[in-house]
């Protein structure tokens, strides 16, 4: 029987002495290991720490080349991730593919382009204050679920580029504990671009066992006028099939808004708060940017979906209006990234994020491919 995941940081008994040790790996610690923080005599910062030498700042980043994939941090024992802290440059955001392994499986249970994993899909910036993930200035990630491992942990970034991708990262995690009756983090994505006409997104089918669904983020590009969100999010649970056990009012709704997220006199309005919000509007600028785009979360950490036996599926409308008061199915650009707890380390899961299956096109709602500008100073700060 898994137990539901409570974060780390939330602990009531945060002063308590517990048979636990913490550890953190970066690229100037890259296995975590102790008293081996700072040794490194060769990295991107060497040239700028040449007079100062040894421990400082000598490797605070790494380089991930185009078309590779590189390890962040390679675990072995049990622990749990309490917090990933990582950045690059935001025209990375859709070219790079985070994927998480848990206790030796080879099948990724995370395996989310960079930019969607921390509710930004868009590749351009917004401020998001949420308990489990927040995007600080100027694309400082931050994500605080907690990720149990019974025997050993690994995390890799993929470059789908064929541009190499410079990388700040930090993963913190606690060595010990007992996590027997834990159950595995995942997260997976997906996306319609278009959604075909009067059919549903599709966030999560065919995943079977027990645990807990926690997490939706969508980035939602609309490619028609008028409302967009009318459409209901659906959690088929356990032996559910031709009908939901949980069916939502609105898309608006569930992300705790309501009335089309219109204030009177200032129209769509962000916001961003510990479990749910609409944090990202981007906006035609009458010149290269096309139809609108929403970024928005919830996090079910206070609300976890409990099932059994599986997760049939999840699944949302895209639905505005038309003409006499009815329904209007609508084709936009919906990507999802769903998170869940499960017994397993590996689900099904849908194929790969690729570098065509992530690509936002000039006018989808982000700002045009732009060069990367002036070229970091080796070993400056992220």
């Amino acid at each position: 029987m898994s137990r539901p995941v409570v974060p780390a940081r939330a602990h009531a008994g945060l002063a308590a002495l517990r048979p636990v040790q913490t550890r953190s790996i970066s690229p100037e610690n890259p296995d975590g290991a102790v008293g081996s923080g700072g040794r490194a005599t060769e990295g991107t910062g060497a040239e700028a720490a040449r007079d100062l030498g040894r421990g400082w700042k000598v490797s605070p980043s790494i380089d991930v080349p185009a078309g590779e994939t590189v390890t962040l941090a390679d675990i072995d024992s049990a622990g749990v991730i309490t917090h990933l802290w990582i950045t690059t440059h935001t025209d990375h955001w859709r070219q790079l593919v985070l994927r998480a392994c848990w206790d030796g499986s080879e099948e990724p249970a995370v395996e989310v382009p960079y930019g969607d994993f921390f509710a930004s899909g868009w590749g351009v910036f917004a401020q998001i204050d949420s308990q489990m993930i927040s995007a600080n200035p100027h694309g400082g990630f931050n994500s605080y679920w907690p990720m149990p491992f019974r025997e050993g942990a690994r995390l890799t970034l993929e470059n789908t580029s064929d541009r190499d991708a410079r990388v700040y990262y930090q993963v913190t995690y606690e060595l010990g504990g007992d996590h027997l009756e834990d159950a595995y983090f995942h997260a997976q994505w997906r996306r319609s671009n278009p959604l075909p006409e009067a059919t549903e997104h599709v966030l999560l089918e065919g995943v079977q066992g027990q645990g807990q669904y926690v997490g939706t983020y969508l980035a939602w590009g609309v490619n028609s006028n008028g409302w967009w969100g009318e459409g209901e999010i659906k959690f088929y649970l356990d032996e559910d099939r031709e009908f939901p056990t949980i069916a939502g009012t609105g898309t608006e709704d569930y992300f705790g808004g309501a009335w089309n997220f219109d204030v009177p006199g200032r129209g769509y309005t962000a916001f961003s708060t510990p479990y749910l919000g609409m944090p990202q509007i981007l906006r035609p600028d009458g010149l290269y940017l096309a139809q609108q785009r929403f970024g928005m979360y919830r996090w079910h950490v206070a609300d976890p979906i409990h099932f059994t036996t599986g997760l049939p599926r999840v699944d949302i409308q895209a639905l505005g209006w038309k003409s006499a008061g009815r329904y209007l199915p609508l084709q936009d650009d919906i990507a999802s990234t769903a998170l869940f707890y499960l017994d397993a380390p590996a689900t099904t899961r849908p194929p790969a994020p690729t570098f065509d299956t992530m690509e936002i096109h000039l006018g989808s709602g982000a700002a045009p491919h732009s060069p990367a500008g002036p070229a970091r100073r080796e070993g400056s700060d992220a």
